[in-house]
């Protein structure tokens, strides 16, 4: 506080309320292959609902990057997706021939929304892909041609000259747009019509209610399929569409019927996959726990694992075998698979987790079956063990660990091939009959033996260095003393001390005083807390001893008899 100089009340506030916050553990990281939908952006999916919404049907090319999604949207519902695409997947456009990829919505509103450039036509596919050639954008910008216009039946009256541009003597703004499924590829039905915009503008200053009702900005604002990019008829239009509705009458062509075409598939290649995955480098603007790599080739796991959860170190990565390693082969062969991927990987990190295949499921939306990694699912189970218990848990077992939507396992492990899995890191799943498929272990890919090579202890420390460090930040710039030292340690202690008490922690200490802040490190301005945990076990290993005894032995005689 201030000194004062003359008599007076100073009053001030000083806030001692500061508590360590709860953290978001069921966050879940993917970059996968999609027939539709925005690219190389971050997109936040809730279900499986939402994400066929956002990025389309599977198909032959898509389908195990969107099971391997909506596997783990069905345990739980906080999934960040990147689509990512191949470098000639292009856009749908009006204009045949011109080629162009615009991946999302960024780029189209810094690139070609304010722009009236006809070389790609008068609209485009909102996103890259071959699905974008189904479309079909009809415009009727004209009263006098509105009764043998086809879609009149949708609108309830002619595009006319609306009440802001009649106010400013402008006439003739007013057009209704039409988008069609011309091919079918959308809905299955050829013709539908998929949304319609009525009585938008062509004044670039036009408004209702306080919002745009420029055709253009409507258009990005709330279309699902295409952007409009350059005025209907533009040799005709262009001096007159998109300009301010003062004193303006707006060219009105005949009514238009324009197909897009171009549209391209391209599977993404490592490098395309690669850079989706650099969306979720940085922990200070994406928070997730959870990564799911679905059928992520060797390359590119090795590329999760250095460059998001190794160097994060607040995440933990799933990984599976490829579906070669494990479908139609025998048990031996399975195992000898899985461990040389293992040693091609290379890899040793407590926060990466393997699993033992694939899964088969059914595929609603083509009515057939298909292998899927089942990271997805470890991943979910993760998510589910959070809802039920805390992050602490094991996630493994017949409480916990019961895997959803198996028809059949690629392999099914016996015990002795499980023996082998475990000891090189890979945790198995089982299918027992009568009582479902199982993941059958709890090991990370740490291949020392360390606390850390357990899930449960690697999700815990996860959620005590985010929670406490996010606390911790309020102690910058504070002075280096004894009140501050001894603030810090009372802020930590009730937390620890409460995921103590949820069984999380067997004990712990938090040290913050003169022994680790010494005159050296006070004037460094640095500030050390060490906390000391003693972190719950999960039980991997039962052992059973049946001992029979002899009719006339007394059980108080034996020795750890009760």
């Amino acid at each position: 506080m201030a000194f004062q100089i003359s008599p007076g009340v100073n009053v001030s506030e000083v806030d001692l309320t500061t508590v360590v916050p709860s953290v978001l553990t069921t966050a879940g990281a993917f970059v996968g292959t999609f027939d539709w939908g925005p690219a190389q952006e971050i997109i936040l999916t809730d279900s499986e609902v939402t994400l066929l919404k956002t990025f389309g049907q599977p198909s032959s090319n898509s389908a195990v990057s969107f099971f391997s999604a909506a596997n783990f949207l069905a345990y739980g519902n906080n999934l960040r997706v990147v689509r990512a695409v191949g470098a000639n997947c292009k856009n749908a456009t009006v204009t045949a021939g011109a080629a162009i990829r615009v991946n999302n919505e960024n780029i189209f509103q810094e690139s070609y929304l304010s722009a009236n450039t006809n070389t790609y036509g008068s609209f485009m596919a909102r996103f890259p892909g071959a699905l974008g050639n189904s479309l079909n954008v009809s415009v009727c910008s004209s009263s006098t041609q509105f009764s043998t216009w086809e879609h009149k039946s949708l609108f309830t009256s002619a595009p006319g000259t609306s009440d802001y541009t009649d106010a400013l003597g402008g006439t003739d703004d007013e057009m209704h747009v039409v988008v069609v499924d011309e091919d079918g590829l959308f809905t299955g039905v050829k013709g539908t019509v998929l949304e319609t915009f009525q009585f938008v503008s062509k004044a670039s200053d036009a408004k209702i209610n306080g919002q745009s009702n420029y055709y253009k900005q409507v258009i990005f604002d709330t279309s699902n399929y295409v952007y409009s990019v350059a005025p209907v008829d533009f040799a005709n239009t262009v001096s007159t569409w998109g300009t301010t509705a003062a004193n303006k009458t707006y060219a009105t062509p005949v009514n238009t019927y324009q197909s897009l075409g171009g549209g391209n598939d391209e599977l993404p290649a490592t490098g395309d996959l690669q850079t989706g995955w650099d969306l979720f480098g940085n922990k200070d603007t994406v928070d997730v726990s959870l990564v799911v790599t679905g059928d992520a080739s060797t390359t590119v796991q090795q590329y999760v694992i250095d460059n998001v959860v190794n160097a994060r170190k607040d995440c933990v990565a799933f990984i599976s075998p490829a579906q070669g390693d494990v479908v139609n082969e025998t048990d031996a062969t399975a195992t000898t698979n899985i461990t040389t991927w293992l040693s091609s990987l290379s890899r040793s990190s407590s926060y990466v987790v393997a699993d033992s295949g694939w899964k088969y499921q059914f595929d609603k939306y083509n009515n057939v079956y298909r292998w899927i990694p089942l990271n997805g699912d470890i991943a979910g189970l993760c998510v589910y063990t959070d809802n039920v218990t805390d992050p602490w848990f094991s996630p493994a077992g017949f409480n916990r660990g019961a895997i959803k939507n198996v028809i059949k396992l690629a392999w099914n492990p016996p015990k002795t091939y499980r023996d082998t899995l475990y000891a090189a890191g890979v945790n198995p799943v089982v299918s027992f009959p009568g009582q479902g498929t199982i993941l059958f272990g709890d090991k990370t890919l740490l291949n020392k033996p360390s606390a850390f090579d357990r899930i449960n202890v690697r999700r815990l420390f996860i959620v005590l260095e985010k929670a406490i460090s996010e606390a911790s930040r309020f102690s910058l710039f504070e002075l280096n003393d004894e009140f501050t030292r001894s603030q810090f340690v009372t802020l930590i202690t009730p937390f620890l001390r409460d995921v103590q008490g949820r069984r999380g922690i067997v004990d712990f200490k938090v040290v913050c005083d003169a022994t680790n802040n010494t005159p050296q490190v006070v004037d460094n301005n640095q500030f050390v807390g060490d906390i000391y945990i003693k972190p719950a076990r999960s039980i991997n290993y039962i052992q059973l001893n049946f001992v029979a005894v002899a009719t006339g032995v007394e059980f108080n005689t034996i020795v750890g008899a009760a």
